[in-house]
């Protein structure tokens, strides 16, 4: 499996446009290739990625979110054990406005699903949100914090954040919430054209959308900070240009086969590269990196 360009994505679930460190920005390997792109907003994110999409050739974007939550929690929400029908769930409800993402309420809405408080947690609204905890609750009966790929791989320095975990320090849950409708609607544009890794098909997709960890490259990413505006610059264009070579050596298919029964792979998701870290630090050693971007 080969693609003409690779995207890695730094998400942000941040108010309002925001620029520089902790925003949103976009690397591009391959054919078209250019230094990392800084969007201010997310609907300028998503304009970004449809424009690529819609380009000749196949495309692989890597977006350092969760595609899907800790085993139990799709059955509980849909009623199917499916990452993506809490795609299709999401999508109906996670909308954009003057005062930003109504995230925190639909979250508050999926809590109300499960017995006790919701495992939804995390509020850092000043007048709070009804139906989330600002504090962690108890857990619903047999579910976990964490998924099974993160629990399993201590990725870097620090462990992953649980993906209910809204806000705080290092919080994954939000940037999931306002990103997952946003590829689906680039999923729904394109019929045919676009699938999710490893939830469908992806031989013959022209983009594949695929869940990435930049912590993967933790001490390659130290090495070459220097020479980037910010550290998530310096993520997307690592992690794009390694996944590039690996590609052209025909070393992505390995990659991309999840080491997991395939009912919790469908039910939780994997990480691209997940237990190949090393093959990732080796493939980012053969390029050097573009000069720095002014910020978009």
């Amino acid at each position: 499996m080969r693609f003409d360009r690779i995207a890695m994505l730094d998400w942000s679930s941040a108010r309002g446009p925001k620029r520089g460190k902790d925003s949103i920005w976009l690397g591009l390997a391959g054919a078209g290739a250019r230094p990392p792109v800084n969007l201010p907003t997310r609907a300028m994110a998503e304009a970004a990625l449809r424009d690529l999409a819609q380009q000749p050739g196949r495309l692989l974007i890597g977006v350092d979110i969760g595609f899907a939550w800790p085993a139990g929690f799709a059955t509980g929400l849909t009623g199917r054990p499916a990452a993506m029908a809490v795609w299709d769930w999401l999508a109906q409800r996670v909308s954009e406005g003057p005062d930003g993402s109504n995230h925190r309420q639909v979250a508050a809405e999926a809590n109300r699903a499960f017995a006790g408080g919701g495992p939804f947690w995390g509020d850092g609204t000043r007048n709070g949100t009804p139906g989330l905890s600002r504090t962690r609750p108890e857990l619903p009966p047999g579910m976990a914090w964490h998924r099974g790929i993160e629990r399993a791989a201590r990725f870097g320095r620090v462990a992953p954040k649980s993906m209910f975990q809204l806000a705080g320090i290092g919080a994954v849950g939000a940037q999931a919430l306002t990103c997952i409708p946003i590829l689906h609607r680039l999923r729904a544009a394109l019929p045919g054209d676009v699938a999710v890794w490893p939830f469908e098909p992806v031989d013959t997709a022209r983009t594949v959308l695929a869940e990435v960890y930049f912590s993967l490259l933790d001490q390659r990413l130290a090495e070459v900070l220097p020479q980037y505006p910010c550290l998530d610059a310096a993520q997307v264009d690592l992690l794009a240009q390694a996944m590039m070579r690996l590609s052209g050596q025909g070393a992505l298919p390995a990659l991309m086969t999840p080491r997991a029964p395939q009912q919790q792979v469908m039910d939780e998701g994997w990480i691209l590269g997940a237990g190949d870290h090393l093959a990732l630090q080796a493939a980012s050693h053969g390029a050097l990196p573009p000069p720095p971007d002014p910020l978009g």
